[in-house]
């Protein structure tokens, strides 16, 4: 592939057909590194569009050869990034010149020129691009795994808290309330809109029987929550359970809501098939310098099994 021959397109939303192509190139891309190159916060965005987002897709004639996805609507961080090339279009260069443009992007949108931008998987050309570009890595985000079949502790609820399922439509507006609260030092969680949440209940995977609730006995508040999700099997993996997001209201720290509501969802995922198949393993993502969080999974039999690293300049 000639460099001369690719040229890269910056669009609010992309068209129907581009985003069937890349979410393929993606998957190509996963396949070879062993990591997917998109969150799926930049897939929901790239299928539904997301404002102050920019998807930048470089063709070689009319094929994809390239991708990346510009998250401007962080105004205290600054603008986020993911970028990937096609496997048969890479050691030409490409990621170079993508990243050349996010760059070009990014100042266009921010006064002061930031961009951070994930390397999923922490691999070895990302690390050169990086380093060629003047970024730094900053932080480390862990997938850790454990056996879905593995021993979950018990745990007893207080006696003045409940614990239930979410109601979709009912539960809609307390949960946004008390995941602004969970993740208020967490943008990227804590930010969620009606439209991110309506979003994921129209996902294949999304099941309310494995969205749990701890609320207050008396009053009904909401306290936490453990959102769980599944994974269908790949080529590499049987299905996959995941602990999605695990969040206490602050002011209820300190009560063992967060270890209950992880034993409750680990329990739920080691008892759920996809098709007629039993999860093979449980997943989950957390900082690398969280580290209270990562002793208490830790503790219940998750390992480190991939690292995503974001870097900044």
């Amino acid at each position: 592939m000639d460099l001369a021959d690719v040229s890269i397109e910056t669009v609010d939303r992309a068209s129907t057909e581009d985003v069937a192509a890349v979410l393929t190139l993606a998957e190509a891309a996963a396949g070879a590194d062993g990591a997917a190159p998109l969150s799926e916060q930049s897939r929901l965005g790239l299928r539904h569009g997301a404002p102050a987002a920019r998807e930048l897709i470089a063709r070689a004639d009319t094929e994809i050869v390239g991708f990346a996805h510009l998250d401007g609507s962080d105004p205290v961080d600054g603008p986020s990034a993911e970028l990937f090339v096609a496997p048969k279009a890479r050691g030409e260069g490409l990621g170079r010149v993508l990243l050349d443009a996010l760059v070009a992007e990014a100042a266009r949108i921010d006064d002061g020129g930031r961009l951070r931008v994930w390397a999923h998987g922490k691999l070895p050309a990302a690390e050169r691009l990086a380093a060629a570009l003047d970024f730094t890595a900053f932080r480390e985000l862990w997938q850790m795994r454990r056996s879905a079949a593995a021993t979950v502790p018990e745990f007893v609820p207080p006696a003045d808290v409940r614990l239930r399922t979410f109601r979709p439509g009912a539960d809609d507006q307390a949960w946004l309330a008390l995941n602004a609260k969970a993740f208020a030092h967490h943008p990227e969680q804590g930010a969620w809109t009606p439209d991110d949440l309506r979003r994921r209940f129209d996902e294949p995977w999304f099941d309310p029987s494995g969205f749990f609730l701890a609320e207050d006995a008396g009053t009904g508040e909401l306290l936490g929550f453990h959102w769980t999700k599944t994974h269908p099997a790949t080529d590499e993996s049987g299905p996959l359970g995941e602990v999605y997001v695990v969040g206490v209201d602050p002011a209820a720290q300190g009560r063992g809501l967060g270890a209950l509501l992880t034993a409750v969802g680990l329990r739920h995922l080691a008892e759920r098939t996809v098709g007629c198949t039993p999860l093979a393993e449980v997943l989950l993502y957390v900082d690398a310098d969280n580290e209270a969080a990562v002793k208490v999974y830790t503790r219940l039999g998750f390992r480190v099994h991939t690292i995503d690293v974001m870097y900044r300049r």
